[in-house]
């Protein structure tokens, strides 16, 4: 299973992913409360998600294969989030963009966002921006 654990995400996106929590929290407490879903992916977890809408049924949900996403690293170049009320999940599009709004207020240099691609839209995923230079 895929980490959700910040000690698998590489520092600079943790200290991305606190400020825009908190700062999202405080702004909208009415709202559902963003959450990690993924930090570090396996190559093995990589290439089920990857035959998914290909070999398996259901809609593509990467472009990525092993090895070429943010999240097959360790420390993980990417998260992914979520977002929850009580035990309710919430995609809401809304919540993605304010919350990635929030953390391009510091961040927008050094962290993309997934909403912001140009062919796939990945609203949940952020990465470490020029990631490919480090791997």
């Amino acid at each position: 299973m895929a980490s959700r654990s910040k000690s698998d995400l590489h520092a600079h996106l943790v200290e991305a992913y606190n400020y825009a929590e908190t700062e999202f929290i405080k702004r909208n407490p009415e709202k559902s409360i963003p959450f990690l879903t993924c930090t570090y992916r396996s190559n093995v977890e990589q290439t089920v998600l990857f035959s998914i809408g290909r070999t398996a049924k259901g809609k593509i949900v990467t472009q990525a294969k092993a090895g070429e996403s943010p999240h097959n690293f360790k420390p993980s170049f990417a998260f992914d989030i979520g977002f929850s009320k009580g035990k309710k999940m919430d995609w809401s599009s809304l919540l993605f963009i304010e919350f990635a709004n929030i953390l391009k207020e510091r961040y927008a240099d050094t962290v993309t966002w997934g909403g912001d691609f140009n062919s796939f839209k990945d609203r949940p995923h952020f990465e470490l921006t020029g990631w490919k230079k480090l791997k």
